[in-house]
């Protein structure tokens, strides 16, 4: 294969991983912009997306490419699961917030966000000790059907998930931008005290973007499944990890920002895990981490905002 056509191959790859990782970017970005709060449940909300989306499958007969190959069943199928893991992932972020985040409120300092890391790890245990510590096989529903570029290959499954991230991201950016709770989102973002003066119920909107940003969460869950075709107890740490540097990368609390963040870190996983080592790719993506913090902490589309009251 000549460079040209490898290049080619790493940059798909890199997209497919890059829109998964801005889905969970997005959730991160959801919560901070609100109450800007670090949720680090949500890399194992990502987690029990994966396997929700799995159950999902089996409990409707899907147990291999031989069940569904072609037409409206698929779809039909992949969209059913796919709106039934936002529902449940975004029901389960709703469910944080309301038990465990809402009594923490007004409480000043780190509390919330080490509150956030205690449930991170009792989803974790939770799903260890209900599946075990194997990996599980993810059924592959999908057709085989691909292009060839050159020698590079882009498959029908690298363009399904390109259009399912894009057109979330497009949908939430229209609800965030032209809805009314969009607008109380973004009232409460500035000035959480005056929006609620103002008429808006604040804890309301905190429990929508803990809602979006869960369900967003188990989307690119659903993604990482039918992109690998495995899941575990396991997969929130690593993925999660790089979808919060992808939000700091483009500016947490920036939509345009996670998106761009998103796909930046995922091309950088892609070529540079090829053409240096797979093994420096986390030293790289985590040098980009610090150094963003450290030059520039907004982010690449992110500005300083005013210290709220």
């Amino acid at each position: 294969m000549s460079f040209q056509d490898l290049l080619l191959q790493q940059i798909i790859n890199g997209v497919s991983l890059g829109a998964m990782y801005a889905l969970l970017a997005l959730g991160f970005t959801m919560v901070y912009g609100i109450i800007e709060l670090i949720n680090f449940a949500h890399f194992n909300v990502f987690m029990v997306g994966s396997f929700v989306a799995m159950w999902i499958m089996g409990a409707m007969g899907i147990v291999g490419q031989s069940e569904v190959l072609y037409g409206l069943p698929l779809v039909g199928v992949l969209l059913v699961t796919l709106i039934a893991t936002m529902l449940i992932t975004g029901l389960l972020g709703v469910l944080i917030e309301r038990v465990a985040l809402r009594p923490l409120r007004g409480v000043a300092g780190t509390a919330p966000m080490i509150t956030t890391i205690g449930l991170s790890y009792i989803l974790f245990n939770v799903i260890l000790l209900a599946v075990g510590a194997d990996s599980k096989n993810y059924t592959n529903p999908l057709p085989r059907t691909h292009w060839e570029i050159g020698e590079a290959v882009l498959r029908l499954r690298e363009l399904l998930l390109w259009g399912i991230s894009i057109g979330l991201m497009v949908v939430l950016h229209y609800f965030v931008r032209g809805t009314k709770m969009g607008k109380a989102m973004q009232a409460t973002a500035q000035d959480p005290e005056a929006a609620r003066m103002m008429g808006v119920d604040v804890d309301r909107v905190v429990a929508m973007a803990f809602f979006l940003g869960s369900a967003l969460a188990g989307a690119a869950g659903m993604i990482f499944g039918l992109y690998y075709n495995f899941t575990s107890f396991i997969i929130g740490y690593t993925a999660g990890l790089r979808a919060f540097t992808a939000a700091v990368l483009g500016g947490i609390g920036n939509i345009p920002g996670a998106m761009l963040g998103g796909i930046l870190i995922g091309l950088i996983e892609s070529l540079g895990g090829h053409f240096i080592a797979v093994r420096w790719t986390d030293v790289i993506i985590f040098s980009i981490l610090v150094l963003v913090l450290v030059f520039r902490p907004t982010g690449l589309l992110g500005r300083a905002a005013p210290t709220k009251s």
